[in-house]
């Protein structure tokens, strides 16, 4: 499927499947989650904060059982719908470019005895390979930010969701009225020319037809929460270099402060978008 990918797309997934990238999240970013977390105290593990929003994310969804199908797109190792899969019981589609995160995926869902509820597909959410009104949930974390095409990617969501059902997500955002060029060294960090806006997000899920339900604005939580990854960085930053190349280590902490930044100077937001489906 590379082959009919953007070229955005085969970026991203071209730097989630090196070696560098693919050791530097499972070491740090715990493992199970690759996305923000909501953080009770500055120092609060990353794995802790990182299944805090994903619990609050499923708070939002008013079913979850075992006769709630739920997509995941852009999942990375899967970690939240295994989260799902083992406190629900739902059954749970990862849709991931990184083929070599989804083999660490299939990897955890067999050790962890969740197979029989995790599929796990290699492919850009941009073009979902499954069928119209599919799932009850969609459901995404930090990863619609990578697309080129950010209203297909909604598009999509919305055309695999049934009558009824949910779709929420999280996304760093810069604010609707962010002074763009202050936002350069981020846009080249990601290698695409914007980010979205709670206002893009909120319009363009009402163009798709989904009923807007709520952001919860979470944006205090972005520059901490990029700060506290670079932090077990710089503490780790040793035994990472068993794994990881010095250049990537030193890109990656200039990338993330980046980030802190960004939050920490007002231009950047983030938080919990939940749209519906008529019914």
């Amino acid at each position: 499927m590379a082959e009919n990918y953007t070229e955005a797309v085969n970026v991203a997934r071209e730097y989630y499947n090196s070696n560098d990238a693919d050791n530097f999240y499972f070491n740090i970013w715990g493992g199970e989650d690759l996305h923000l977390g909501i953080y009770n105290t500055p120092d609060e593990s990353i794995f802790d904060a990182s299944r805090r929003m994903v619990q609050r994310m499923a708070s939002k969804v008013p079913k979850l059982d075992e006769s709630t199908p739920v997509m995941d797109l852009g999942g990375g190792y899967g970690g939240s719908m295994r989260y799902l899969a083992r406190t629900y019981g739902c059954p749970c589609t990862v849709l991931n470019l990184s083929e070599v995160e989804n083999e660490r995926d299939r990897k955890m869902n067999k050790e962890q005895g969740l197979d029989h509820l995790m599929t796990v597909l290699d492919g850009d959410f941009a073009n979902v390979p499954c069928d119209d009104e599919s799932f009850s949930v969609v459901w995404s974390q930090d990863a619609i930010l990578h697309s080129d095409d950010r209203r297909k990617v909604l598009s999509e969501a919305a055309r695999v969701l049934v009558p009824g059902g949910t779709l929420v997500f999280t996304d760093p955002m810069q604010k609707d009225d962010a002074p763009t060029d202050k936002l350069q060294p981020i846009y080249d960090r990601i290698q695409l020319e914007s980010l979205a806006s709670p206002g893009f997000y909120e319009k363009t899920g009402k163009e798709m037809g989904l009923e807007f339900v709520e952001f919860e604005n979470h944006e205090k939580q972005l520059p901490l929460h990029y700060g506290r990854v670079r932090e077990e960085l710089i503490n780790r930053e040793d035994e990472l270099h068993e794994n990881v190349s010095d250049e990537y280590i030193q890109n990656m902490k200039k990338g993330l402060q980046h980030w802190v930044d960004g939050g920490n100077n007002g231009y950047l937001t983030w938080g919990v978008f939940v749209f519906r489906k008529p019914e």
